[in-house]
């Protein structure tokens, strides 16, 4: 307890130190447009900060770039430290955590979707943010135009037009500044904040959303104001020392084309053009740098140089085979795949993996969430995928006619398992947990890490499951035996303890089928030696290794930068930031970053892969007697005598009808009632409308469903 008690207060002291810096940081954004800035704080910054080495790209780094980075660093160590605080830290401040439940109560806002008021504060703050910064830049650039004008030869109401027109890309700028933080998997601010990718998704459809509806502004007034001045020959224009338009309007185009297919019925009805095309980032970012000069471009860099070094991690992890051991077949046509791991490999309940079938398709990547228990199953990691689609369809294919595969091996590649830092789900007095199709998969892995704890530990008051699922039809009800691993089972006293009722929902059936419901088939795979399995990309310290990456690539850059910038670009340009080619600066810096990223994590990467060698070949040997005992049937017996009913106290199965969820989420008692959902939509808002409603304080609502 004295330890956990020094690693809270460090932890502590940790956020207050990121909060401080990143309140500074948005003091910055805030004053950035203001004539205080440009006429008090900027000539007393480049007079302090005045190098050779950094030009007068130093201080846009220092005030905006540096501490970013510094906050990413100071949350891998927080993180680091919260994995050694004991579980008891879970439910210690059970009394006190929902002071403030109504921050967290649900609202269904059109557009937006369901948000809480944590959320709906914080967008509006944002918002209001980014009103502020184009209001202020509207009214410092207007200053300048009577000069402009006269410069120009043109009307007044034309200049103005100009300057409105490149405020909005300056406005654009700002939501470009936040877009990748939610889409970095790996990320260590994310989870700093009780914030995981998956569940941040939502906040990179707004920015992107704002963002591009902004830049497209921009580039229309531009055009409109060209047209106007008769200078329509300005959208062919590169220039060397100045803004260049001809990568812009590229961008621009890009950016377009990413956008289009976002819109949700392309990106479900055609989520392989969605997918392609969403990697039109890269020509974006490049010719966005190339287009305002890496100096203003260093305002946005913090968030995509994290994005970087996330997406480069996953590129190493992806390029490994790894060892895909067995697949059990469930005749509602859902695979659960189970793949080999390292002990070292620990992930929460509700954590994503996302996999890569080269024989299906060599570039798309699926999101499954693992049903696993890193701890009830040291040695195996599992995902459940259901056919919902031609990739998934292809795979279950393959998988459910093993004699399809070549040597009954089927190569695969992951990312991940991505998820929260941690979870709480001990502080309620029941779990209701409302799924739909296949949508119960985050709930099994709940289920079995409540297993967990129930059969190593006596000290904690485990809460009652009620398990609400609603399929289509009754072969779906297959999916219930896949609630227990096929390894690593507790004993039978620890499953009784236990509380899980499920109540099953099937809507396409009037009543019991005559048929009997086939049983899960169980596919062995003979994966080549060199398939590894899957470990911590970075090793069991991950996060201090991601801080290592963090700090030294930044400096590794820093030196480079420094050296070229002395040694080429001062000689000809003396910080006036006028003589030197911007694109040639733009290139160099862009070429530095990625050496940089490149050089220090390629290294963390091998130093750890050297150490996961020898514990590979253990598992290996370990498999190959495993494999060749069950190649007689063994585990089919066992899988047949697994005691589902031990765990699971009742099963109703109701045929023909839907759940009334305002009666079933109403009828429990108790001080404290999580309510969490998965599945379609309209039941994500059914629930969450109720939660909200104001007729039950017990109800705690969390909404788990991930979808791109």
């Amino acid at each position: 307890m004295a330890s956990s008690t020094v690693i809270n207060g460090v932890q502590g002291a940790l956020l207050v130190l990121a909060l401080l810096v990143f309140l500074g940081n948005i003091m910055m954004w805030i004053i950035m447009p203001t004539d205080t800035y440009y006429d008090k704080w900027l000539p007393h910054i480049l007079a302090d900060t005045n190098s050779t080495f950094f030009g007068i790209q130093g201080p846009i780094m220092l005030d905006f770039t540096f501490p970013i980075l510094f906050i990413a660093a100071v949350g891998c160590i927080y993180l680091h430290l919260g994995k050694k605080r004991t579980s008891d830290s879970n439910i210690a401040s059970k009394k006190g955590a929902y002071k403030f439940k109504f921050l967290k109560r649900p609202m269904i806002i059109k557009g937006l979707g369901i948000v809480t008021l944590t959320e709906l504060a914080l967008f509006t703050m944002f918002i209001a943010l980014d009103v502020w910064y184009f209001s202020y830049y509207v009214r410092y650039w207007f200053t300048q135009v009577p000069l402009l004008q006269m410069q120009r030869h043109e009307k007044v109401w034309q200049t103005k037009f100009d300057r409105v027109a490149i405020v909005f890309g300056l406005a654009g700028n700002v939501c470009l500044t936040f877009l990748f933080y939610p889409v970095t998997r790996g990320s260590s601010i994310l989870p700093m904040l009780g914030l995981t990718s998956e569940g941040s998704i939502k906040y990179h459809m707004w920015l992107g959303n704002i963002a591009m509806t902004l830049f497209t502004i921009h580039g229309s007034l531009y055009i409109t104001y060209w047209t106007l001045t008769h200078r329509l020959s300005e959208m062919l224009n590169w220039d060397q020392h100045n803004v260049s338009n001809v990568a812009g309007e590229i961008g621009l185009l890009c950016g377009l084309s990413l956008w289009m297919t976002t819109y949700p019925n392309i990106r479900r009805k055609m989520f392989e053009l969605f997918l392609y095309t969403h990697y039109l980032y890269i020509p974006f970012i490049i010719f966005f740098i190339l287009h305002i000069g890496i100096g203003f471009a260093c305002i946005m860099l913090p968030g995509f140089y994290l994005f970087v070094i996330d997406r480069y991690l996953r590129f190493l992890q992806s390029r490994q085979k790894v060892r895909l051991v067995s697949a059990r077949v469930l005749p509602c046509e859902t695979v659960e795949l189970n793949f080999s791991k390292g002990r070292d490999l620990n992930y929460s309940p509700t954590s994503t993996m996302f996999i890569n079938v080269p024989s299906i398709s060599k570039l798309q990547w699926h999101p499954f969430t693992v049903t696993s228990n890193s701890n009830l199953e040291p040695d195996r990691i599992s995902v459940v995928i259901k056919c919902e689609g031609n990739w998934t369809k292809n795979l279950y294919d393959l998988i459910s006619s093993p004699s399809s595969l070549t040597n009954r091996r089927l190569e695969v590649s992951v990312e991940g398992p991505y998820g929260p830092a941690a979870t709480n789900f001990l502080r309620h007095d029941m779990l209701v947990m409302v799924s739909g199709g296949s949508g119960i998969t985050p709930f099994i892995s709940i289920i079995r890490e409540l297993i967990y704890i129930n059969s190593t530990s006596q000290s904690h008051n485990i809460p009652k499951l009620k398990l609400i699922t609603v399929f289509k039809n009754s072969s779906h009800l297959s999916i219930l035996d896949l609630i227990l691993p096929i390894s690593g089972i507790p004993s039978s006293e620890s499953c009784t303890n236990l509380d899980l009722q499920v109540e099953a929902y099937i809507t396409r059936e009037k009543g019991n089928p005559k048929d009997k419901l086939q049983t899960p088939q169980t596919v062995f795979f003979r994966p080549k030696p060199s398939d590894a399995p899957i470990y911590p990309t970075l090793g069991p310290n991950s996060w201090l290794w991601l801080c290592a990456i963090i700090s030294s690539s930044f400096i590794v850059f820093l030196v480079l930068l420094g050296v070229f910038t002395q040694y080429i670009i001062y000689p000809i340009d003396q910080n006036t930031n006028k003589l030197y080619s911007y694109p040639k600066k733009a290139l160099m810096n862009m070429l530095f970053i990625c050496s940089s990223i490149v050089l220090m994590a390629t290294g963390a990467f091998m130093w750890n892969k050297k150490r996961n060698s020898s514990e590979a070949k253990q598992i290996l040997d370990m498999e190959d007697s495993v494999t060749s005992e069950s190649s007689f049937g063994g585990d089919e017996r066992e899988l047949e005598s697994l005691p589902q009913q031990s765990v699971i106290k009742s099963i109703n199965v109701h045929y023909g009808q839907r759940p009334d969820l305002q009666r079933i989420l109403l009828e429990n008692k108790g001080s404290s009632i999580g309510v969490l959902v998965s599945g379609p939509k309209k039941m994500r808002h059914d629930v969450a409308a109720i939660c909200s409603s104001g007729l039950a304080d017990n109800l705690h609502f969390e909404s788990i469903s991930f979808s791109w």
